[in-house]
């Protein structure tokens, strides 16, 4: 199994657990799309709660490549990431629950 397999949902600290893994679903569905080369299936799939806005600058700055969700009924503001990971950066997140 390779370790890449587990795709990394970040929910926004602010959103509660039922909104965020509805957010989480979004940023998912982003990513299958823009990513259909990639392959994922559908093994781990992890939700840990984080502010999105500060990691997509991380991301971005450190050059991974990622889906975002901006939710239109919150201002088209980040909610959740996707992001095919080891998942060695996010260990510290706690996980939605």
């Amino acid at each position: 199994m390779r370790e890449n397999n587990r795709l990394y949902v970040i929910v926004d600290t602010s959103l509660s657990p039922v909104y965020g893994c509805v957010q989480g679903g979004h940023a998912v569905a982003n990513w299958l799309l823009e990513h259909p080369k990639q392959t994922w299936n559908n093994q781990y799939l992890i939700y840990v709660y984080g502010n999105v806005k500060r990691w997509v600058r991380k991301l971005e700055k450190t050059g991974h490549d990622f889906s975002v969700f901006c939710e239109p009924d919150l201002k088209n503001q980040p909610t959740a990431i996707a992001i095919l990971n080891r998942g060695t950066m996010f260990k510290k997140l706690k996980l939605v629950h």
